[in-house]
């Protein structure tokens, strides 16, 4: 029914936010469908009915994620937007203290876990793909889209010695005004590595694979998830939660923050614009280690 419209958000909108868009109107449209209801013309009080009822088996953070893109549907459709009114705002509030805003936060992928995963990869085209991968995630903090968006012609070598890889697009940076990163000399050696591996000057830095080891032509965002799980699993990391690529950026913020780098400055590294989840958690985290620190139990004596 929307799909003239949702085909000229193309080109105005990130793709993952398209498709958010299309998934979230798909689950309200079958709600109103099995109860009966027009999505496009819903009052503000049956929309709290489809809060409340998302609240039986669904985080409060993707109940707000949900309300947000039928906010913004309904906007640019130029309809009344029910999302606003006050039975959907005291629903939601009794959600939030029914069952918390607390949101669940990535694995950290620290640097003694990256050098653990590096020791379980492969010595063959695979593995040198996945270490590529295992630098290039956690040097830049970027998102999976991100990450499986670098190409060599990115990778620059700067006049003081140094190496940068370029950034062009970015959730934060939806125009594409572009971000250099600085690089390790590491990576940079690993993508050459990596390039001449595939026989390779141009297009996508990280590529996946047929079955038979054939190179594609680019990575999917959700291979990494599939490709940490693995390496995870062949390094016996049982001890900690299951990693994602979200592990890249608050694994090394984390060791930016031991390091005694300010939120601030990791914020900018990292491409945060506000303090969002991850920033908390990275406040709650020094908080922690401060008290930690100043409260740390004596031993008794024996």
């Amino acid at each position: 029914m929307l799909g003239v419209f949702f085909k000229s958000l193309e080109g105005a909108f990130a793709d993952n936010t398209i498709r958010a868009y299309k998934s979230d109107y798909a689950h309200f449209a079958q709600w109103c469908q099995q109860n009966q209801q027009d999505p496009l013309a819903i009052t503000g009080e049956t929309f709290a009915e489809y809060v409340l009822r998302m609240g039986n088996n669904l985080s409060t953070a993707t109940i707000r994620r949900r309300i947000a893109s039928l906010s913004s549907i309904y906007k640019l459709l130029e309809k009344p937007d029910p999302t606003k009114s006050k039975d959907v705002v005291l629903t939601l509030k009794r959600l939030h203290r029914k069952l918390g805003r607390a949101q669940k936060q990535a694995t950290p992928l620290t640097h003694d876990i990256l050098e653990k995963l590096k020791e379980a990869c492969s010595d063959d085209i695979v593995g040198i793909r996945n270490k590529v991968l295992l630098h290039l995630g956690y040097e830049t903090m970027r998102r999976r889209s991100e990450i499986c968006a670098f190409k060599f012609d990115d990778v620059q070598s700067m006049h003081n010695g140094h190496h940068a890889i370029l950034l062009r697009r970015s959730k934060t940076d939806q125009f594409g005004e572009g971000k250099l990163l600085p690089i390790s000399e590491s990576l940079y050696k690993l993508i050459e590595e990596w390039r001449h591996t595939i026989n390779q000057d141009h297009g996508y830095i990280l590529r996946g694979f047929t079955l038979d080891h054939r190179v594609t032509n680019s990575l999917s965002p959700a291979s990494i998830n599939k490709i940490l799980k693995r390496l995870q699993s062949k390094s016996k990391l049982d001890q900690i939660d299951t990693l994602s690529g979200h592990s890249f950026r608050v694994g090394a913020a984390l060791d930016l923050l031991e390091k005694g780098m300010p939120l601030e400055r990791i914020m900018l590294r990292g491409g945060w614009k506000s303090e969002s989840t991850a920033m908390r958690y990275l406040r709650n985290w020094q908080e922690a280690n401060t008290i930690y620190f100043f409260e740390k139990p004596s031993r008794s004596k024996l």
